[in-house]
């Protein structure tokens, strides 16, 4: 067997310098920490109102239920996109950039209309 081979197979393992560029990390990071600021704010809204509901003796379980599916189909349809085949061939922070930026808007833009319908 080659040496080479031999120290390559049961050697100790060689980091390999990370391929990725920092800005695209760095606006990943900004883009889910914007997106998980404004998803911050739905849930504790709900609570809220199913709190307030519950206390005034009204069924809330409807208002609920209809929050979580809409989470859960985000969360869904993020994870198809994520793993879809074109995608997964992009980098770990290249895909989390393009995730972000296809749930920044959405998440960003109901936050402010749930912010303006309760004021």
């Amino acid at each position: 067997m080659n040496p080479g081979t031999y120290a390559r197979l049961y050697g100790p393992p060689q980091l390999t310098p990370r391929s990725e560029g920092t800005g695209v990390v760095v606006l990943a990071s900004a883009l889910w920490a914007l997106n998980v600021a404004s998803l911050a704010w739905l849930p504790f809204l709900v609570a809220m109102i199913a709190l307030w509901g519950a206390a005034e003796g009204a069924a809330v379980g409807g208002l609920v239920l209809e929050f979580v599916l809409i989470a859960a189909a985000g969360a869904a349809a993020l994870t198809v996109l994520a793993f879809a085949p074109g995608v997964r061939r992009l980098s770990w922070a290249g895909r989390l950039l393009l995730t972000g930026a296809l749930a920044c808007p959405f998440t960003t833009g109901l936050a402010i209309a749930s912010w303006i319908y309760v004021s």
